[in-house]
């Protein structure tokens, strides 16, 4: 396995999908952001989208591994990967959004992001369709942070 970065028109936009329902948030996430990738082989296997909310802040827009490849420490050390990245960009903060249960928040959590604040409502004013883990709608989103 290989962690690189790499041009947004070379991921999958299906790869993303896994992450994030939304075709048009998934789409307008690409554009003007560094995006990095784990390949296995000639197959991108992982990806992961930042945005770069100001000098020293980056944002995680998408952070998605084929579900054929999860369980297996890919995402994770994806995540190390463009940690490192950042901080080599000289970014000081990464932020991200995230439901407020489930997988993906203790994913974080034991990478060492924290809760910042909560955006109330987020994902019943921005999705079309209601989104269900573990038989629960996601209804706030909560904005993490970590410190590089």
């Amino acid at each position: 396995m290989k962690y690189i970065e790499i041009h947004s028109d070379v991921i999958p936009i299906s790869l993303l999908l896994e992450a994030d329902p939304s075709e048009s948030k998934v789409c307008s996430s690409l554009q003007n952001s560094l995006c990095f990738a784990a390949v296995e082989g000639e197959d991108i296997v992982g990806a992961c989208v930042v945005k770069s909310l100001t000098d020293d802040c980056a944002e995680i827009l998408n952070m998605s591994v084929w579900s054929s490849h999860q369980g297996k420490g890919i995402g994770s050390a994806l995540l190390d990967f463009v940690l490192l990245e950042l901080k080599e960009h000289n970014f000081k903060r990464v932020e991200l959004g995230t439901g407020c249960f489930g997988y993906q928040l203790t994913y974080y959590q034991r990478a060492g992001f924290r809760v910042d604040s909560v955006a109330k409502d987020y994902f019943l004013d921005h999705y079309l369709e209601p989104i269900f883990e573990q038989g629960i709608q996601h209804q706030d989103m909560l904005r993490l942070y970590l410190n590089l």
